[in-house]
């Protein structure tokens, strides 16, 4: 393979590339964070939002959401093996093969299939992978169909404030086999149901002692705040992991997305795609 000798301007102090790359790793950051915070869809008598939060400067989980033109949400959310800039980079090259999977394929399945096939060569050259959670929403239909390559299933609480188990649904992680195809199950979720979706950095948090967060309690959390706005129940999840951790510094990314139906029809009314502002 041919490869160029870059020569480098030696007059510049350790100090000046040091500043150099923190601004430059400063605006990776913004771009990031641009991206993974663009507008959320506008739901009548619901709400959608999603939430993350870097265990470094830059992070690696991803989540997004993509209005079909029939009607429907799609919701991904992944975590890419590794942290930092690495994992950032895959992380923006997820997003591109989401998007663009999204608007040719019929449902979360043939999403997580057509994503792999994209990335599947990159992330094998890379020695990485990705875990993936997809699922789409209905509002004709109240029905959350979903598909799994490696990731953790959502925790629905119903509007009773019980939890429900829902129907188990496996995959390959993305970059784990090239034909690797992905099947689909469905809920109904009546109204004020929670879906919540998340990743392995909140119930893999720890404490002083060493222990971790782990899914029972995240499920106590949200059966205790499933009734308010997903913004404070995405506040109130934060929280209660600062309480538990009590300041030991996060070692994953945290990342959720919450669903929550409310009284009456759900209708996306409008929405814009996360994009650079």
């Amino acid at each position: 393979m041919y490869r160029r000798e870059f020569a480098y301007d030696n007059s510049q102090s350790n100090g000046d590339v040091n500043k150099t790359l923190q601004r430059e790793i400063k605006l990776a950051q913004n771009i990031q964070m641009k991206l993974l915070n663009g507008d959320k869809p506008k739901i009548e008598s619901g709400e959608v939002s999603g939430v993350s939060i870097p265990a470094r400067l830059i992070g690696g989980d991803y989540y997004d959401f993509y209005l079909l033109p029939n009607g429907k949400l799609r919701i991904v959310i992944g975590d890419v093996m590794g942290k930092g800039i690495p994992a950032a980079m895959l992380m923006i090259l997820t997003r591109g093969a989401f998007r663009s999977a999204s608007e040719s394929t019929k449902g979360p399945g043939e999403t997580l299939t057509a994503m792999n096939k994209a990335l599947y060569a990159d992330l094998r050259a890379l020695g990485s992978f990705v875990t993936v959670l997809c699922a789409e929403w209905d509002p004709e239909t109240d029905t959350l169909t979903y598909a799994n390559a490696g990731h953790s299933l959502p925790i629905v609480i119903e509007n009773d404030g019980d939890l429900r188990e829902i129907p188990k649904v496996k995959g390959v992680m993305l970059g784990g086999l090239p034909e690797s195809q992905y099947n689909e199950n469905a809920i109904h979720l009546g109204e004020e149901s929670l879906a919540y979706f998340y990743t392995d950095g909140i119930t893999e948090a720890v404490n002083k002692d060493g222990d971790m967060y782990k899914m029972e309690r995240l499920q106590d959390t949200l059966i205790q705040y499933y009734s308010l706005q997903v913004n404070e129940i995405e506040e109130s999840v934060v929280q209660a992991l600062d309480d538990f951790t009590e300041g030991v510094p996060q070692k994953d990314d945290i990342t959720m997305v919450l669903l929550k139906i409310s009284n009456g029809k759900t209708d996306i009314t409008s929405y814009n795609s996360p994009i650079l502002n």
